[in-house]
């Protein structure tokens, strides 16, 4: 008995349209994309939509640094976003924007909905304020001392030293990181969500199976401490929807971001003729489940809900949360040389690698993982390589030199074929519930099993007796049918290595609902010629990747306010012995040219005063190469070459960034009349 097709909408969290995505970022894309590729695969009418997060203060204030304006800045951010994504082979069905006019209504309709109800009230609140700036500040956007510990320099809501929270009004030695001064206190109206209304409706919410237990267990102190009222309010200067019938209020970005999903989806309706309300009435039959990191919990299981169920739309079918991930067992990091881009690992490796690899750890709980460069290497090469794709390189070359491509009309060893079915269901079973390392561990033991069946029948032994021809093209065809089943179930997680390898079998993996004819053999059936499907993964490429990393990080990594970097203390003190061993030149930009294949870097050669070096820099997106021949800038100069999949870079430039918040990218250059080969003091 076949099951109906299902419908689902599915989403993953909106990045935020300020800095470029990374590793973390796709830890969240990669597993919503198995699930909904999976599900579409399985024969089901699966959606999966997102948009660019485009509002708030720090969009705002990135916008100004770079003398543009908000809107030009998320449409360039949006763009490198969309390319990455598919560069991943992210399959959205409609990748958006939340500074849309489908954001607009329905956040000013879930506002008026919501206010008509009673669940918003208006409310005076002191707020601290920038004279300078003339704006009121975020917490993130005040630091000071920790009333608790006195530790010095720490954010407007927490320590990182003792662990306190509190609120910015507590910290002592306040200042603004826009511009230093130091905050004052000043009243506004600003407008609540009632979020206690809703309390009972979210304890049912949260208790009926939609969420993993861990999140029920946090959700479970928060209910204790009691639903605090929600600020969905904030004050002018800022990017984003001025809330209806005010003058300089506009609507706080996490009320908007989430409506995201919503508007999103009205978009893709719009063009692609779905019903729209079948999936958010309140009373729609259709499924809707949002991928998030731990972090946003709050956003997704409380807030978003409420605001749903008080607007009179449906609620979440689920809302899955994985956890962060770490690089080599570090958390990712500028300062670390451990943030990794999406760019930057498109530069050197294959997306498929990285999909099989989170894939091999993922599990449906809220776990991190970690991206360990040399076991990410192994598994790979071992797994992927070794493992499936030899199997088909080892039957193939027989099936087309010796039958012109036919396989058999039967298989030799259809219990073999039986083994393979039988797993079938349990394979999906865990790709179902998000369980993919456990579906993956069980694929690789079916391929050590058809490897091994390769070794016992030996093709290349048969092949030197003609005689025995037909046994030849039958157990050949057994190991194909072996490595196609193996290839439909990965085809939601390798999507290039199913497309080349049905290609070469001529018959669908990765389209249609192939996981529901996968039982079936492929057999008096003509394939294609056999080519490479998948190279190893050289271990220089991947350390290539690092190095490029941890280069770009140099050059992109300081915070101009000299206080932290990417929201870390400032590294422990050295004493002046060791910084006289950093030997600091002023050099003379000789050629600067852009570097094919990389979409940061800059090649520099330097006149070091006699000598010349060529470095590489990462500061392709603030500076136009022509016009940097003939400035000055300071260099480390003796600095070890570093070896890169570009060539080699003699030392390194010196330049200072904004935080992810602030942006911009600033060479550092003597003052007038110094010469090149002159040490820095």
């Amino acid at each position: 008995m076949t099951c109906a097709p299902r419908k689902i909408l599915v989403t993953s969290a909106l990045p935020y349209a300020n800095g470029p995505i990374h590793l973390g970022h796709l830890v969240e894309y990669i597993q919503t994309d198995i699930w909904v590729r999976f599900q579409r695969l399985k024969g089901h009418a699966a959606y999966y939509v997102c948009a660019e997060d485009t509002h708030g203060t720090p969009i705002m204030l990135k916008a100004r640094e770079e003398g543009i304006t908000p809107e030009a800045l998320i449409e360039r951010i949006g763009a490198e976003h969309d390319r990455d994504f598919a560069d991943f082979n992210i399959t959205f069905d409609n990748y958006y924007t939340t500074h849309s006019d489908e954001n607009r209504y329905f956040s000013e309709f879930i506002f008026q909905q919501l206010q008509s109800k009673g669940h918003i009230e208006e409310r005076t609140i002191t707020q601290a304020y920038d004279p300078v700036e003339e704006m009121f500040l975020p917490d993130r956007f005040i630091r000071g001392t920790c009333p608790r510990c006195a530790a010095e320099d720490q954010n407007g809501d927490n320590c990182e030293v003792c662990g306190a929270t509190y609120a910015p009004t507590d910290l002592s030695d306040a200042v603004s990181v826009i511009s230093g001064a130091a905050p004052v206190p000043r009243e506004s109206e600003h407008y609540f969500v009632r979020l206690a209304d809703f309390e009972a409706m979210l304890r049912d919410w949260t208790g009926s199976g939609r969420l993993q237990p861990e999140v029920v267990n946090k959700l479970n102190e928060w209910f204790e401490i009691g639903l605090q009222d929600w600020d969905i309010s904030r004050d002018a200067p800022y990017f984003g929807f001025e809330i209806p019938g005010t003058t300089g209020k506009y609507f706080y970005v996490w009320l908007d971001a989430p409506i995201g999903y919503i508007a999103s989806f009205r978009h893709f309706c719009n063009s692609s003729g779905v019903d729209f309300d079948a999936f958010w009435a309140a009373d729609a039959a259709a499924e809707l489940y949002h991928f998030v990191g731990k972090d946003i919990l709050y956003f997704h299981t409380l807030f978003w809900p409420a605001m749903l169920h008080g607007a009179g739309f449906r609620t979440p079918t689920a809302v899955f949360t994985h956890g962060f991930l770490t690089i080599n067992g570090q958390k990712m990091s500028k300062s670390r040389g451990t943030f990794i881009t999406a760019r930057t690992y498109l530069e050197h490796l294959d997306p498929d690698y990285l999909r099989y690899y989170f894939a091999a750890k993922l599990n449906n709980r809220v776990e991190d993982i970690d991206f360990n460069v040399e076991d990410f290497v192994t598994r790979v090469n071992a797994d992927l390589v070794g493992k499936v794709v030899n199997i088909a390189s080892r039957c193939a070359g027989f099936i087309e030199k010796g039958f012109d491509g036919w396989l058999s009309a039967e298989l030799p060893d259809p219990a073999l074929a039986q083994k393979f079915s039988d797993q079938h269901g349990v394979i999906c079973g865990y790709f179902e519930n998000r369980e993919f390392s456990r579906a993956i561990r069980d694929i690789m033991a079916l391929a050590d099993i058809a490897n091994q069946y390769i070794n016992d029948v030996k093709p290349w032994v048969i092949a030197k007796d003609q005689s025995r021809a037909d046994e030849l093209q039958a157990v050949c065809t057994q190991g194909l049918n072996l490595f196609r089943m193996l290839v439909t179930w990965l085809a939601p997680v390798v999507p290039q290595l199913a497309d080349r390898s049905a290609e070469f079998l001529r018959h669908p993996l990765a389209t249609g609902s192939a996981l529901n004819q996968l039982t079936k053999p492929l057999i008096d059936h003509q394939i294609g010629p056999f080519s490479r499907l998948l190279d190893r993964i050289a271990a220089e490429a991947a350390n290539a990747m690092m190095e490029d990393t941890q280069l770009m990080n140099q050059n992109d990594s300081a915070d101009p306010s000299g206080r932290h970097l990417d929201g870390e203390p400032i590294s422990p003190q050295i004493t002046i012995d060791e910084f006289a061993k950093v030997d600091l030149r002023v050099v003379c930009v000789k050629a600067a040219e852009a570097v094919a294949g990389a979409d940061r870097l800059l090649k520099l050669t330097l006149d070091l005063g006699g000598e010349v070096r060529e470095v590489f820099a990462g500061i392709k997106s603030a500076y136009d190469p022509a016009a940097l021949v003939g400035r000055h800038v300071v260099m480390v100069a003796n600095l070890a070459p570093r070896k890169m999949r570009f060539g080699v870079s003699n030392g390194m430039i010196l330049a200072a960034s904004g935080t992810d918040d602030a942006g911009g990218i600033f060479l550092l250059a003597p003052d007038e009349g110094a010469e090149p080969g002159m040490r820095v003091r």
